[in-house]
């Protein structure tokens, strides 16, 4: 399996950086995970233009032929045992790649709405987007472990 972040904008601080690289550590014996990062624009100046531009750029790194999921409020919820059997079913029906789509400070722009194969939602709270990063690698390693039968914190 292959999985790829778009996510708009670096993990500038070295914390989240940590986090990050610590699942990405975690999920070498389970998946080739790609991080794809493309710059956030200003958004406080024309949110619209903003959005449009990062949107314009996650769509260029978005992989042919990948299931796109983009990370919005508004998505489904699931469980981590119900988006483990999720992606274990997008496996089975022959999906080798999934690409998650991360916004920035204003969210994602409808055009990236548009070409996502779902939505999805890390809950109902709204997370600084470094936050989601480190949330979604952490739920991502966590399916596969479940995918797996082996023990993770319930």
């Amino acid at each position: 399996m292959r999985i790829t972040i778009a996510a708009v904008g670096k993990l500038k601080e070295p914390y989240w950086r940590q986090a990050a690289d610590e699942y990405l550590k975690r999920l070498q014996p389970y998946a080739t995970v790609d991080i794809a990062e493309v710059p956030d624009r200003d958004v406080s100046r024309d949110e619209a233009r903003a959005l449009a531009e990062e949107g314009e750029a996650l769509l260029r790194v978005l992989p042919e032929g990948a299931h796109v999921v983009a990370l919005d409020i508004d998505g489904s919820q699931r469980s981590s045992e119900a988006f483990s059997e999720h992606v274990s079913q997008l496996m089975v029906n022959g999906t080798s790649h999934i690409v998650f789509v991360i916004g920035g400070a204003a969210g994602l722009g409808s055009a990236v709405r548009v070409r996502a194969n779902e939505r999805m939602s890390l809950g109902p709270m709204t997370l600084p987007h470094q936050m989601a990063r480190v949330v979604l690698l952490e739920q991502v390693y966590r399916l596969f472990r479940i995918m797996r039968g082996e023990p993770y914190h319930r």
